[in-house]
């Protein structure tokens, strides 16, 4: 049963110059729902690890969990951390179908993400995003991450493989798992698509929250062993510490 919609028309109508703020309901004056003081007050992520993005106090650090064991994906690419408002907009968008808030966080994190390619981050050949459990995708109805995928694709003119990574077993979900009980959970939970030409590409994962990074590990140590040449992973917020539910 295909139950992920598809969603190729808009869901908000961006352009509408009468439009509110999705977040304090005054009138926006951008051409996003989201007025400016609001997106200023977005939690973005500011000093963090070159590697996964875990918020640092200083600038140009890699923090010691990347230094002792040095994930499989090359980067972390995140604008913001998991803090409120954008809990609460992730929370609204993946677990009430309230999909305005999605397309708004995707279409800022687009435009993020262009940025640093303007500044000189490598663009990846394909977005991925990571699968869901199918007990999971039964339940919600819908794979958040691929309709982030989707967005990004369209916003970045990236090419969108949702069918590349499979998750072959239901795992318990991961919200309140330390790191290492992660790990376990996600052994021999993923797999790859046998038709999947990933040798020699540049591939990015995408997903909602970056929490631990033992998902975005196992996917990338399954890729890599399949020849992909590099593995990011652009999501849009990061936690504050590694055992952190999200």
């Amino acid at each position: 049963m295909h139950c992920q919609p598809e969603y190729k028309g808009q869901v908000y109508i961006w352009l509408n110059n009468n439009q509110n703020c999705l977040l304090c309901d005054e009138p926006s004056e951008t051409a996003l729902a989201l007025c400016a003081p609001c997106l200023d007050e977005l939690p973005w992520l500011g000093t963090q690890c070159g590697v996964c993005a875990l918020p640092l106090p200083a600038a140009g650090q890699v923090c010691g969990q990347c230094q002792q064991h040095p994930p499989a994906f090359h980067r972390v690419v995140a604008p913001w951390c998991y803090e409120f408002p954008l809990d609460s907009l992730i929370s609204r968008f993946k677990h009430h179908e309230q999909w305005p808030f999605g397309r708004l966080m995707a279409e800022l994190t687009g435009q993020f993400l262009q940025f640093r390619f303007d500044e000189g981050l490598d663009r990846p050949d394909g977005l991925l995003p990571v699968p869901l459990s199918h007990q999971r995708l039964r339940q919600r109805g819908f794979n958040q991450a691929v309709m982030l995928a989707r967005w990004l694709g369209e916003h970045l003119q990236l090419q969108v493989e949702p069918h590349w990574l499979q998750r072959i077993q239901d795992t318990p979900a991961q919200q309140g798992l330390d790191a290492k009980a992660r790990q376990r959970n996600l052994r021999q939970a993923f797999a790859l698509a046998a038709d999947a030409p990933v040798a020699g590409r540049h591939l990015a994962l995408v997903d909602d929250v970056l929490t631990t990074g033992a998902t975005a590990q196992a996917l990338a140590r399954l890729l890599l062993d399949a020849g992909a040449r590099q593995v990011d992973v652009y999501c849009l917020a990061r936690t504050a510490k590694a055992d952190t539910p999200g």
